[in-house]
């Protein structure tokens, strides 16, 4: 399913054509590393990834250059790109905006034809939710495209566990984990709260309230 998912993003580049494949480290990004490379053996395209370190944590140059070995493992070369972080919008936003600029000038540097992200439905129904939450009319509550070049997001409409299965299978293949992000697992974040309310909806309302809080952006875009 992901190696389909990214097959159908990057069907419209020809051979030669580069791609750069944003990489955290965790098991989403690397799921994407995975199909990316697949993908590009196949299909003559370029491939490369990038770690953003935002340096907000004690290890993350560490963690940042573990991540660039796996990539590298699973087939995709990677580099690091250390960033500043600032305070506008807050702690998520701030990282964000550092973190698009750096892939905006590594697509500048390498001549890429297109970024790819690793968002899934499940945050793409979190990103809904958080939205709702502070009043946003169409526009914002469409939420996230899959494809605004030079970003596109494969994942956009696949689950978080087939996604998380697939990151599993590759990465077991090559002997490496991902990373688990401790900022994940902490409610400072509204990200993170958004993620604990949407597990508790889909307890009560069942697996459609994820489907259908996507299928609103869907129809909003």
């Amino acid at each position: 399913a992901t190696r389909v998912a990214v097959g159908s993003a990057l069907q419209d580049l020809a051979p030669g054509e580069r791609v750069i494949v944003a990489c955290s480290g965790g098991p989403d990004s690397l799921a994407l590393v995975a199909a990316a490379a697949w993908v590009a053996e196949r299909s003559g395209l370029v491939a490369s990834a990038v770690v953003v370190d935002h340096g907000l944590q004690s290890d993350s140059a560490a963690v940042a250059a573990e991540a660039a070995g796996t990539c590298g493992a699973l087939g995709v070369p990677a580099r690091v790109v250390r960033v500043q972080v600032g305070t506008e919008g807050g702690p998520e936003a701030a990282a964000r905006t550092a973190r698009y600029a750096a892939l905006a000038a590594a697509a500048d540097e390498e001549d890429a034809a297109v970024v790819l992200l690793g968002h899934t439905l499940e945050d793409q129904a979190e990103t809904v939710l958080l939205r709702l939450a502070r009043g946003s009319g169409a526009r914002s509550l469409a939420a996230m495209s899959a494809r605004t070049d030079p970003w596109r997001r494969p994942f956009l409409a696949l689950p978080r566990a087939t996604v998380r299965t697939a990151a599993d299978e590759a990465l077991a293949a090559v002997g490496r984990t991902a990373w688990a992000d401790p900022h994940n697992d902490d409610p400072a974040y509204a990200r993170v709260r958004a993620r604990a309310l949407l597990d508790r909806l889909t307890e009560d309302l069942g697996p459609g309230a994820v489907l259908g809080l996507a299928r609103s952006a869907d129809l909003l875009r």
